[in-house]
């Protein structure tokens, strides 16, 4: 049963969220002041944190990068009213793998919590190497010849995408649908950003080579 934990201050919607997601088979806890979530992150194993931006003590902006700063395998859904294209955008900038604008329908929610909850389903101490890097798949981290090196979640989700396929050419489509859920954001320019920013982080180590007509891929390590 997957665990979530709901972060909003609004009182009504937090319980009918609650009781709706209990129906739904996971286990909810849920708080409504932003300094409770990262103890209760760091004592509790959740799947997905259901986050509102605007929250009391402590924003969930500031919640949000302190998890990605943690290199928590926890997935981040903010839940807020800003649901302009500049707010989701930035929403995700913050390192949130997904933004859902109220009001929302509650089975799209459902929908997406079951596809967060998916992708943080990873055997534990699983680890692919490179040469003389090493990604841990269940904490989310990289290494390169033992230094950390932070990636966003996209960076992690098509990096990860890339060795997996062991030298393979894999089209944009492929890499789109590792690391993106919005379809507005499945775009080949959105690949680019992320193959550019990924590319200045893991080089020479890694090294991400684009073949015209068969997509990307990594080179086999020296």
């Amino acid at each position: 049963m997957a665990r979530l934990l709901v972060v909003e201050d609004d009182a009504d919607l937090s319980e009918t969220l609650q009781d709706s997601l209990r129906i739904d088979g996971f286990h909810v806890d849920a708080v409504a002041d932003g300094t409770h979530v990262l103890p209760l992150v760091d004592s509790t194993h959740y799947d997905v944190v259901v986050l509102d931006r605007d929250l009391p003590g402590m924003s969930g902006d500031a919640i949000c990068r302190a998890l990605v700063a943690q290199r928590t395998p926890t997935r981040i859904l903010m839940l807020t009213a800003a649901g302009g294209l500049d707010d989701r955008v930035a929403g995700l900038d913050l390192g949130a793998d997904d933004y859902l604008a109220k009001p929302f329908a509650y089975p799209e929610l459902v929908a997406r919590l079951r596809s967060l909850t998916r992708r943080s389903e990873m055997p534990s101490g699983l680890v692919v190497s490179h040469g003389e890097a090493r990604l841990h798949t269940a904490q989310r981290s990289l290494y390169i010849n033992g230094l950390p090196v932070t990636l966003t979640r996209k960076e992690f989700d098509v990096l990860e995408t890339l060795l997996r396929a062991d030298g393979e050419s894999l089209p944009t489509e492929r890499l789109l649908a590792a690391a993106w859920d919005e379809p507005f954001e499945r775009t080949h320019g959105a690949v680019r950003v992320v193959i550019h920013s990924l590319r200045k982080k893991v080089s020479p180590t890694i090294t991400i080579t684009h073949i015209a007509g068969r997509g990307y891929r990594v080179e086999e390590a020296t």
